[in-house]
């Protein structure tokens, strides 16, 4: 709940400012996969999850959670997978691994420890950042599931800003 900061205008020696509580009544975490396939529009697959701040709560994405997306992911690419991840430590899961190695139609490589450069994902969540969360103040949760909806909506139907993040990392032609 608590806004990334970014510029703005204002008259000179009045510096706005922009109070807030800084109370936060849960979390709102995302996954995204930036696909690329030859010949065709790049596309963006996404699942937002909200999480409440109860304890014992869900904190983040299990990987069951990452499995469900890659499911939804093959149905709606209709063919093989090549996900390439991040080591996070659920990527890198004893789960997700059987998974892949259950089901030949998903190969997953691994990227190198601290290669955010070569995550597309990673210009992703900068383009939502930039965009969608700066200099906002979210009055509650819903608020927030909102913006970061209707962000990722724009940016899912302007295949140039995933092709850009996609060719941003190198990885792709």
């Amino acid at each position: 709940m608590t806004s990334h900061r970014g510029c703005t205008w204002a008259p000179k020696g009045r510096t706005p400012v922009v109070r807030f509580n800084g109370a936060s009544c849960g979390r709102v975490a995302l996954a995204a996969l930036a696909c690329y396939k030859p010949g065709e529009r790049s596309r963006l697959i996404y699942r937002p999850r909200v999480q409440s701040h109860h304890l014992g709560a869900q904190r983040g994405f299990t990987w069951q959670n990452y499995r469900d997306l890659l499911v939804r992911a093959h149905l709606q690419l209709g063919g093989p997978l090549v996900v390439i991840w991040d080591n996070l430590n659920v990527h890198r899961s004893a789960g997700i691994r059987e998974y892949a190695a259950e089901h030949d139609w998903l190969t997953i490589v691994q990227l190198p420890t601290y290669a955010p450069d070569l995550n597309p994902v990673e210009g992703i969540w900068s383009l939502l950042r930039r965009a969608v969360t700066a200099n906002t103040v979210f009055t509650d949760r819903e608020h927030l599931v909102r913006a970061v909806r209707s962000g990722m909506h724009r940016i899912q139907r302007n295949p140039s800003l995933i092709d850009g993040c996609l060719a941003g990392t190198g990885l792709v032609p």
